[in-house]
């Protein structure tokens, strides 16, 4: 049997892969045609049905792919949008609850408003994996890209306990909104104190523990699961514990990895095991249909059709409408400015409508609805649910992320945000460390700048960069010399990039360039440490 489940996957990974670069040679973004693909393999005969297990989606999914999303969120992109992202990740969530609740409970027979509630919590989030891959290799304004990066971390949280207290007004005939309302804030609160608890416990573990660049890696792998876990235990939100633990991480992450190996190690792990996570997830989503389909409860597979596309329709609309309408209204998102004068105010919001692709954990959430309520009878309408989900999902992936591209091209939005533009960022950033090394070097380093040749040779050097970056040359390199003033050199070069990386710190804080450039520039570094303590060691 467990053979059989290994080859299983094995099989799915290859499937993965292979699907993968045939999505790139075709110009497809990988999610949709992984779904696509998944839904003609179930077809084919023979073809083993796989059902997922909602806990597999929740336990070993979810955590590393909300954590790797916090990470590469920039902390003052997050907090600087705060209220449209809030307003998109809690408002928009319940609006959709609380719409497609009146719309199907009208519209489908037998249909209560709390069993409304529960697929308006099941399909509200969208997901954040299939807009970032889409939007990849599409240049939008950086703002737009950090509320949807923002609002995918949040909007999981707060569909889930929506979720979670439909599914318990359904199981027990009673909802309380004041109760669910203080819950709602204690479940949330809650998750993000025990998230920042344990993020301050690993912290101290990177920071003051004798740890390897292995060890690191594997840390950084256990980090996000502790975290869920822990809050899931105490029935808190795990979710928000592990974007807040994230977000805490990742804005100190320049603490936690005192060398440059145990970043690129980490980094590299981190892409290969979520390159392999999201790969399986989207081609199970499309696999997952033979299943649904087994047991439609009494309902047409035309009458399910004509649900999904219903509330598909509704889900897009609403999501499309309320976002246009924070764009009028600036204070809600708490600005004083509309959008800049090269770009019509309608422009921005039409592509945050349009990037609202359902995903994984809207399946997941659909799936984890028990088959028997509490008295033993079946759950109603279990199998609806499921289905109109896989068409919510099938509808806002494929044609939404298809067509996304299309739109933004036809929009021609510009980028006219609060950064220079990269190469001018690039340039910034690099005159600004190279400085700060020369007068590291004049401070600290005399005796040496006289009597070692290669470290007057590296002043001469970063001086003659300066100019050289000011130019956009390339820069000159030292010849090798004497042992002992090769080790003093590394040695130096050591001490000069642990200053440089402090000062990407300060940089960061300042808020003058994008975090996305000063991560270039602390990945360039972590390859120039790699490349003498390799040689060095």
């Amino acid at each position: 049997m467990f053979h059989e489940q290994l080859l299983i996957v094995l099989t799915l990974l290859f499937a993965v892969f292979t699907l993968t670069m045939v999505g790139h040679k075709l110009n497809i973004s990988y999610p949709i045609f992984l779904v696509l693909a998944g839904l003609g393999i179930s077809f084919i005969p023979g073809i083993p049905h796989i059902e997922i297990e909602p806990d597999l989606i929740f336990l070993l999914f979810l955590p590393p792919l909300l954590y790797e999303a916090a990470w590469y969120t920039s902390w003052n992109d997050f907090w600087k949008w705060r209220r449209a992202i809030g307003m998109l990740a809690f408002g928009l969530v319940f609006l959709t609850s609380i719409i497609i609740a009146f719309v199907s409970s009208a519209m489908i027979p037998g249909f209560t408003l709390a069993m409304g509630f529960l697929l308006g919590g099941i399909i509200s989030p969208p997901d954040a994996v299939a807009a970032n891959s889409v939007l990849k290799n599409i240049k939008i304004p950086k703002r737009l890209t950090a509320t949807l990066e923002g609002e995918s971390l949040i909007n999981d949280a707060s569909s889930l306990i929506v979720f979670r207290f439909a599914l318990a007004a359904v199981m027990s005939g009673f909802f309380s909104m004041g109760q669910a309302t203080g819950q709602f804030f204690l479940v949330a609160g809650m998750g993000i104190v025990v998230g920042l608890a344990i993020a301050h416990v690993m912290y101290v573990v990177h920071r003051f523990l004798p740890t390897t660049p292995s060890i690191d890696a594997a840390l950084t792998l256990m980090t996000p699961y502790i975290m869920y876990i822990a809050a899931e235990q105490f029935h808190f939100s795990g979710v928000m514990a592990v974007v807040s633990g994230g977000l805490f991480l990742s804005y100190r992450s320049h603490e936690l990895f005192t060398s440059g190996n145990s970043r690129l190690q980490a980094i590299n792990v981190w892409a290969t095991v979520i390159f392999i996570l999201n790969g399986l997830v989207f081609i199970l989503i499309g696999l997952e249909l033979p299943v649904i389909m087994a047991d439609m409860g009494g309902y047409s597979i035309g009458e399910a059709i004509k649900y999904g596309l219903v509330i598909s329709l509704v889900s897009i609309v609403i999501r499309i409408i309320y976002v246009q309408s924070l764009a009028y209204v600036p204070k809600w998102v708490g600005s004083t400015k509309r959008m800049d004068r090269n770009n019509p105010t309608w422009k921005a919001p039409l592509i945050v409508g349009w990037a609202g692709m359902r995903g994984v954990v809207s399946l997941a959430s659909a799936l984890s609805i028990p088959v028997l309520m509490t008295n033993g009878q079946a759950f109603p309408h279990r199998s609806l649910i499921l289905f109109i989900t896989f068409v919510v999902i099938l509808v806002t992936l494929v044609f939404q992320g298809l067509t996304l591209p299309l739109l933004i091209r036809w929009i021609n939005i510009k980028d006219t945000g609060d950064f220079l533009p990269d190469e001018e960022q690039e340039a910034g950033i690099n005159l600004r460390l190279m400085n700060i090394a020369i007068r590291e070097l004049d401070e600290k380093y005399q005796h040496d700048l006289r009597d070692n040749a290669l470290v007057s040779c590296l002043r001469d050097q970063l001086s003659n960069d300066v100019a050289i970056m000011e130019q956009r040359l390339e820069s000159l390199e030292c010849d090798d010399l004497k042992r002992e003033e090769v080790e003093r050199y590394h040695h130096i070069l050591l001490h000069i990039y642990n200053i440089q990386r402090r000062e990407l710190h300060v940089l960061r804080k300042e808020n003058f360039y994008s975090d996305e450039e000063i991560r270039k520039q602390e990945s360039q570094l972590d390859l120039d440490e790699a490349k003498i303590t390799k040689t060095g060691h």
